[in-house]
């Protein structure tokens, strides 16, 4: 054991790093195997559509290919992350409902990619068009296309809030503010493609690898389809390039299993940039239509929030999404008399389903919008209005119960101010002035927004993490082994693992070895997502160390300690009240941003942007930087740069010189990053998940920032040019 300082709270380089500023590090689409073959999807670039026929036979034909498989290939034709409701592939029978584009119709296995390629091209499918639906509130009219049959008028699911008296609050307001948001599409533009490798593995497993979120998921809907016991699958991550929810849901996983299972070789694919961003899912695109209520002292009395998001062609995990959506459009205030409706729908567009903020981000749009509103309709500072309606230790949140222990909110919002560009005067808050821009065709403003997010699995999901730990040497501990199946997916997990493990045994860093995310080696974790792995992995590596020491104190030699850690519950949302007790922790974030605005160009330069953040614990500050700052940017992405489009279901943006991310020349001139430790009292050392928190608060606050620096506000993103433009020249300006 040592006695310097463990190295929990230490910015320890990253145990990837190397690897992968190298090029060492291999990534699914890196990996080869002599004697394997490649594989082509056949999209059905159809929004909705009968297959009455396929004629493979000239691509069976073609020289160099191994197989063709097509729905009748698939022993269980269905998959879902939440409900099995998509085929794994369409075609005539069972599964002959084509619902989008990205539906995937055939698979053509070949000797070479190119092969696959010409040959798919020679696939003959005989589709009989349906009606489509593309608008979530024309598909819950009378009379629309019905996409399953389990969805009455399309709608996947309804959430309510329904808390107070409704009539007596308004009765109370001074002021109502009301707005329309809407939210858009957006793509993960993870920079690795999907991509992955299968084979049978010397123990007779259908083995999988690939890039994705939760290895033993990945495993049971790989099983499902094959019908196979869980124990003949194989899933296996090395090297991932990003996934922010992207890789939550099947994209190459069950396809790959499929075919070295029936051809008993090994198969490779990887899609091209155009297929990966038809073929998998985006973020949802929500309309909230608020209306808010407060006393002219600027307390809040009622608010009624109607919550509309576009599910897609099929489920994926929009049930939690809106879930969440339904619980953050009424912010993180106490407001008394509430009234909210939420609605998945299913379209024929892309499935949406999860991506960084999971439904978060969509809600703290239209709340914050609705604060910021309120705060100039009653002459109260931003900050101001907001630390007299926050949520605090005991107060009862928008679903009746109180938020759990270690509620932070004033502190974060009152250290985002105090940072950036507030004066605090006893309660009150006021607004230190700022320079002009030196251009008179630009305008400068600042805004702030804040949000809370849940930590880990939410509304009655059961939520566990295992965790193996074992000691090895004889007088001393010489080697720690950690076995965990989490995802480290580009966000630094694994580093995070090995410090937790380090600090609970009470050895170097040096000492630990990770056998991480391959099925046969490790059990479940639970995903990479929600905020949670921290949190989760933490605990279990804690409650596993304990076991492990108890054994090393006995001389068992291994000493092995195996631990599944179980979360606090949570319940689902009464369906007519919505009481219940969603989450078992919290992040909580606040953002202040400076914004520059050209009004004749419509562009939007960011100039600062102030992110405080209770993490309840930096087990790496270095990392927890990294997350803030690329959260900033890829909300920036969110709010005024990316346009994802599609028309009757078809993507137009389907390349990234179409669709624009931000890239180095866009970013923030700064972003500065506080970062708050008030402990999580059941977090491990006090830590809470943090990776979603700083997207949810930027595109409210930059909006806001907009309306200080013109007058106008935008209740709608992404603020391309072309939209400021639009609505500065309506209001008068520029030109």
């Amino acid at each position: 054991m040592h006695d310097e300082p463990g190295p929990i709270g230490q910015s320890m380089k990253r145990i990837d790093a190397h690897g992968k500023v190298t090029g060492v590090a291999l990534y699914p689409g890196d990996l080869n195997v002599p004697d394997q073959l490649y594989m082509k999807v056949l999209f059905a670039e159809r929004s909705h559509a009968r297959i009455t026929a396929i004629d493979t036979s000239r691509a069976e034909a073609y020289p160099g290919v191994a197989a063709v498989f097509t729905a009748k290939d698939v022993p269980v034709n269905e998959y879902g992350l939440s409900i099995p409701d998509q085929p794994v592939l369409c075609g005539p029978g069972r599964a002959d409902i084509v619902r989008c584009t990205m539906d995937q119709v055939a698979l053509v296995v070949a000797e070479s990619a190119k092969i696959a390629r010409e040959a798919a091209a020679l696939i003959d499918v005989t589709y009989e068009d349906l009606p489509a639906v593309f608008d979530p509130f024309a598909a819950m009219a009378d009379g629309a296309p019905q996409l399953h049959a389990h969805a009455d008028h399309n709608i996947l699911t309804h959430y309510r809030i329904r808390k107070g008296d409704m009539d007596a609050g308004w009765a109370q307001a001074d002021v109502i503010v009301e707005g329309m948001y809407t939210t858009a599409w957006q793509e993960h533009a993870y920079l690795q493609p999907e991509a992955g490798l299968s084979y049978i593995d010397d123990e007779g497993r259908v083995t999988v690898v690939v890039a994705g979120q939760w290895t033993h998921e990945d495993r049971e809907q790989i099983a499902h389809a094959l019908d196979l016991p869980e124990e003949q699958v194989r899933v296996i991550y090395p090297a991932i390039g990003g996934a922010f929810g992207g890789r939550e849901d099947m994209s190459v996983q069950i396809i790959l299993a499929l075919a070295a299972w029936k051809l008993k070789r090994p198969v490779k694919i990887i899609w091209s940039r155009e297929e990966s961003i038809k073929g998998h899912h985006k973020r949802h695109p929500v309309t909230l239509k608020a209306k808010w209520g407060a006393t002219r002292e600027g307390k809040l009395v009622a608010a009624q929030v109607e919550v509309v998001g576009d599910a897609g062609a099929y489920a994926y995990t929009s049930t939690k999404v809106l879930g969440n959506a339904n619980f953050v459009c009424a912010g993180p205030y106490d407001i008394p008399n509430l009234h909210v409706d939420t609605y998945a729908v299913y379209t024929n567009n892309l499935p949406s389903g999860a991506f960084r903020g999971f439904g978060g981000p969509q809600g703290a749009f239209a709340a914050e919008g609705q604060m910021n509103k309120l705060a100039e309709a009653l002459g109260i500072d931003p900050v101001s209005l907001r630390l007299k309606n926050m949520l605090r230790e005991g107060s009862l949140s928008a679903v009746g119960t109180p938020l759990p222990g270690g509620v932070s909110l004033p502190q974060v919002v009152e250290a985002c101010g105090r940072a950036s560009y507030w004066a605090q005067q006893g309660e009150h808050w006021q607004r230190k002035p700022t320079a002009p821009p030196h251009d008179p065709a630009r305008r400068r403003g600042v805004g702030i927004a804040c949000a809370l997010k849940n930590v880990g699995f939410s509304f009655g999901a059961a939520e566990q993490c295992w965790a193996t730990v074992e000691l090895h040497g004889s007088a001393e501990i010489e080697e720690v082994v950690l076995r965990h199946a989490g995802a480290d997916v580009g966000q630094g997990a694994h580093t995070a693992m090995l410090q937790m493990v380090a600090e609970a045994v009470g050895v170097p860093a040096e000492k630990v070895r990770l056998v991480v995310s391959d099925t046969a080696e490790t059990d479940n974790s639970g995903s990479a997502s929600a905020s949670r792995l921290t949190y989760m992995t933490g605990n279990a590596i804690r409650g596993a160390v304990e076991l492990a020491l108890a054994g090393w104190q006995r001389e068992e030699r291994p000493a092995v300690g195996r631990y599944r850690y179980r979360a606090p519950k949570t319940t689902p949302y009464d369906p007519e009240t919505g009481q219940s007790m969603p989450n078992f922790a919290y992040g909580y974030v606040a953002q202040a941003v400076e914004v520059e605005v050209d009004i004749e160009t419509g562009l939007i330069d960011i100039v600062n942007v102030v992110s405080a953040n209770d993490v309840g614990k930096a087990i790496n500050p270095q990392q927890v930087r990294g997350q803030i700052e690329g959260a900033v940017v890829q909300a920036q992405g969110y709010a005024i740069m990316e346009d994802f489009q599609m028309r009757a279901g078809r993507v137009l943006t389907e390349r990234l010189s179409t669709y624009l991310i931000p890239t180095v020349m866009d970013i923030p001139g700064a972003v500065q990053s506080v970062i708050l430790e008030y402990p999580d009292p059941r977090g491990p050392w006090g830590a809470r998940g943090m990776g979603e928190m700083p997207f949810l608060p930027l595109a409210p606050a930059i909006a806001a920032a907009v309306h200080d620096a013109t007058g106008v506000w935008f209740d709608s993103i992404p603020l391309t040019p072309a939209r400021v433009v639009e609505k500065l020249r309506a209001a008068g300006l520029g030109g």
